[in-house]
């Protein structure tokens, strides 16, 4: 599933680069270039991830940050070229997720952006549990249950029964 980026920078040319970068590496994206704009937008469509600038007309970043904070924990980037530390501060502290300045190498921002991503939609864990009408098999905790029963098999009565329940479907030898 394609990640959706808002994008929010007041310099068409900056917004529009990193909609042209972010849409070649896979990402659906939408603009604002005003904190206003933003804010109606928010209240249209969720982004996964929010790149924001902080200077910008109307509210600034810091402000916007704050309000989506009240209401959301979206990943917010923040992209500016204000690089003192009171501002790295500033913005941290009003809630972004991450501090980025420009100008800035794209392929770090990307890998930012996947950091921020994972820790909202982490990798799905594959789990090991096989089932065959009432009876379960958790292979990750050797775990035996008919309905609500937990069996205590043997560990080659659990092996064949798990071999049984994988080859589900499928006609076996006597020798397999």
């Amino acid at each position: 599933m394609q990640s959706y980026i808002m994008i929010i920078e007041d310099e068409p040319d900056i917004s529009g680069l990193l909609v042209k970068i972010l849409q070649e590496a896979g990402y659906r994206t939408c603009q604002a270039f005003s904190g206003t704009e933003a804010e109606l937008l928010l209240e249209k469509s969720v982004p996964d991830l929010i790149l924001l600038d902080l200077m910008l007309p109307g509210l600034n970043g810091i402000e916007i940050c704050r309000r989506i904070r009240k209401l959301s924990d979206i990943p917010i980037i923040m992209l500016t070229a204000k690089d003192e530390v009171i501002d790295k501060v500033a913005g941290l502290d009003s809630g972004a997720d991450d501090y980025v300045t420009k100008p800035f190498a794209i392929e770090e921002l990307l890998a930012r952006m996947r950091v921020a991503l994972k820790r909202v939609r982490p990798e799905p864990v594959v789990k090991n549990i096989y089932t065959c009408e009432d009876l379960v098999i958790d292979d990750d905790k050797h775990l035996v249950k008919v309905g609500e029963n937990v069996v205590d098999l043997t560990k080659k009565e659990y092996d064949l029964l798990l071999y049984l329940l994988k080859s589900k479907n499928i006609v076996l030898s006597r020798e397999q």
